[in-house]
């Protein structure tokens, strides 16, 4: 018999080998003793798993304690539980396999591998994992908590109570795993754990969990493991970086509002937005954070399940027949990637065994003072594993195109919006992180290895080579927002036109630096939200004046190199900042000139994706060339934009509401006319129509010198537009 401190210790939920005493085991004598601790049963009896006979009734002892002598066996043999439940809790009777008969679940390699930070699809081993051993089904629960006393996996399963499933520890990993027979898909479940100093912490989510409770419940569910669902063949051309790239940005749960639900279901999102998407002429979709998180009015950048789709939208199933939506509409779809930080909430990382192991252990490495989270141990190998297997979960096992990687500058600097001696240096004495530009460059190298896939860094500083390989020093991302374009070019547009002749270079700066990184041109969500008002807003004038100006801004950054982004809204002029509570005003597309900036948002995605001298040298110095840079008495802006095939398109800009009839514009020699290709002060789009004709014969090229060229053309620029050229 056990002894009765063994019994009071596992009725306590504090025995320190919880396997070592339930389920077979022999005693010293030889005899074969079987040993169940079901709290909630009336009584228990062994049976033989193979022939379903009777083989002894075991002896209730105390607190749901079970035990008794096997007579006539001397070797281990498989068996089941046939239980009756006391007032009838988990249904009256049942039959069960013993979750303590089973052998470890996670082979010595893998563990091996997790501790050796070699495991970099972590996910196949940690989690919750359906499985089968030959006639028996559950659910294998494995968690890594190095510093915990005791972990049991609690549900629905065994009423949440943590004595029913104490799991086992596996001391070379710090993890702990056990086989639930009979738990099963949808089931719900969180970690109890005991920390090492013998607290009982809150009840805590999987890190690994594929599915989630819908806020502000936080347990996880168990779910299936995705299928590996390769990229599309024709989303690897399509990701390059001399493809034209135009990236519509949207938060999923505010760009159409149901009538019917708090949040739109995938399928919903599935049957208009890619269409939508795709007929404006963008050519990849960017949705906001989608991984579960616990806060709505985060927008999805403090998150906590980072393998986890949002319960808000529907069930997992959901996003994937939306991947396929996307991609069968011939879109890419990225994902905004949250590795930076992570929320405090109890259910979550923060302290997950009573230590901080997700998380740097002092606040002055570990706490984002701008974000109130806690901020990941980039050095230690159990959390780079974490990371990277979520980065390579979504593109590998949700067949999504890439992510786009949020706050990557706070990680790249330890000193990042700290004061002077509230940061800690790095093991050199300098401000860089150096565990999180190593572990960036891992992940940029594991996403690497999957065909057409690629990462988008949001990063606003200039640390150098963050679009650059890995094998040159860089970091590895495929593409870089230009943060600094965005913030000198909207200062400009905000300028009353009368002044901007004295803000004239805040147009041309980007381009001294344009190609030193693979450029993406962003106007997100953060340029619309925290009292900045909407693009529309940030105009100057009167309201013709605004919206001539909007035009002229979207024309002048399609002409840009750089890839493009735009957040939902923007395209048709939204007129208040978003709110993330409200759907966008789509009503606004019955006034013409908000429907005519819609229009010309599309005509500016198939100009740039029709003409590949507007996108193939994107990044690279050759594709462009200043015809006048300088003019900023007229704040004139032109340029051409070069294929390196000789294909070309000339870009004009005419930053005041002042028309120049008649004005001479020098472009380069080997064409001998060229025609207008698209005038954002077009009346189709709200304009007052001045422009340049459509005649076939186009503008002839005259011998005429101007802007230091021998060649010119003779055109009339619009008030506050943009006009782009090619040639006949």
């Amino acid at each position: 018999m056990l002894t009765d401190a063994d019994v009071d210790s596992l009725l306590a939920g504090r025995h320190a080998d919880p396997f070592g005493r339930l389920g077979l085991h022999a005693d010293d004598g030889g005899r074969l003793w079987v040993r169940v601790l079901l709290p909630t049963a009336e009584a228990v009896a062994l049976l033989d798993a193979g022939s379903g006979k009777r083989i002894v009734e075991l002896e209730h002892r105390r607190g749901g304690f079970f035990e008794a002598q096997v007579p006539r066996r001397k070797h281990r043999f498989d068996y089941r539980l046939a239980v009756r439940w006391a007032g009838g809790g988990e249904g009256a009777e049942g039959v069960y396999a013993d979750p303590y008969n089973f052998y470890p679940q996670l082979s010595d390699d893998e563990l091996k591998a997790l501790a050796e930070g070699r495991n970099f699809r972590p996910y196949l081993s940690l989690g919750a994992h359906l499985v089968q051993y030959g006639d028996v089904s559950g659910v294998r629960f494995a968690v890594w908590a190095p510093n915990a006393r005791r972990v049991s996996v609690v549900g629905g399963f065994n009423n949440w109570d943590g004595r029913r499933h104490p799991m086992r520890l596996r001391h070379q990993a710090g993890v702990w795993e056990i086989f639930v027979p009979h738990a099963g898909e949808g089931d719900l479940y969180k970690f109890e754990i005991v920390s090492g100093n013998g607290t009982l912490l809150p009840l805590k989510a999987d890190p690994y969990a594929r599915r989630a409770q819908l806020r502000p419940d936080t347990a996880s569910i168990v779910a299936p493991l995705p299928d590996v669902t390769p990229l599309p063949r024709q989303r690897e051309r399509a990701n390059r970086r001399e493809s034209a790239i135009s990236v519509y940005e949207v938060h999923a749960a505010s760009w159409r509002r149901s009538l019917s639900a708090e949040f739109p279901t995938w399928d919903e999102l599935a049957e208009q937005l890619p269409a939508y998407v795709a007929d404006m002429g963008f050519t990849h979709l960017q949705l906001m954070p989608i991984s579960e998180h616990p806060f709505d009015g985060s927008w999805g950048y403090q998150t906590l399940g980072l393998y986890a789709p949002s319960a808000r939208f529907g069930p997992p199933e959901g996003f994937a027949r939306f991947v396929k939506a996307c991609h069968d509409a011939g879109l890419g779809l990225l994902l905004d990637w949250v590795p930076a930080h992570f929320p405090a909430d109890a259910h979550g990382m923060a302290e997950f065994d009573g230590t901080r192991i997700y998380e740097y252990a002092d606040p002055k490495e570990g706490f984002h003072r701008d974000w109130n989270t806690l901020i990941y141990n980039f050095g230690r190998t159990e959390v780079r594993q974490f990371l990277i297997g979520s980065a390579r979960y979504w593109i590998e096992r949700w067949g999504v195109d890439g992510l786009r990687v949020d706050a990557v500058a706070s990680m790249l600097y330890r000193d990042y919006s700290r004061p002077a001696g509230e940061w800690i240096p790095n093991i050199r004495g300098g401000r860089e992180n150096l565990e999180a530009i190593s572990m960036l460059r891992e992940m940029n190298e594991h996403v690497g290895e999957i065909a057409g896939a690629i990462t988008v860094a949001e990063e606003s500083t200039s640390f150098p080579g963050v679009s650059a390989p890995t094998y040159t020093g860089g970091l590895g991302f495929h593409y870089k927002w230009n943060m600094g374009w965005m913030n000198d070019t909207l200062r400009y547009m905000a300028e009353d036109p009368i002044n901007r002749r004295w803000h004239h270079d805040k147009m041309t700066f980007g381009l001294i630096y344009a190609f030193s990184e693979n450029f993406m041109l962003p106007i997100s969500h953060d340029e619309v939200v925290h009292g900045k008002g909407s693009m529309l807003s940030k105009m100057p004038g009167d309201d013709w004046q605004k919206f001539a100006n909007l035009r002229a801004y979207y024309g002048f950054m399609w002409g840009h190199p750089g890839k493009k982004l735009l957040f939902m809204g923007q395209e048709f002029a939204q007129r208040n900042e978003w709110n993330h509570a409200e759907g966008l005003p789509w009503g606004l597309l019955e006034d013409d000139r908000h429907a005519g900036v819609q229009r010309l948002v599309r005509d500016l995605n198939m100009l740039y994706r029709e003409h590949s001298a507007l996108h193939r040298l994107d990044c690279e110095g050759g594709g462009f060339e200043w015809i006048s840079a300088h003019d900023a008495e007229h704040s004139i802006y032109a340029w051409v934009r070069r294929d390196g095939t000789g294909r070309m398109v000339i870009v004009v800009c005419n930053m005041t509401p002042v028309p120049r009839e008649g004005y001479s514009l020098g472009v380069p020699d080997g064409v001998t006319a060229w025609r207008e290709a698209l005038n954002t002060d077009s009346a189709y789009y709200g304009g007052s129509n001045m422009g340049n004709g459509v005649a076939a014969a186009g503008l002839p090229v005259q011998a005429v010198p101007a802007h230091g060229k021998r060649l010119s053309i003779t055109i009339n620029l619009p008030p506050l537009a943009t006009v782009f050229f090619v040639p006949i």
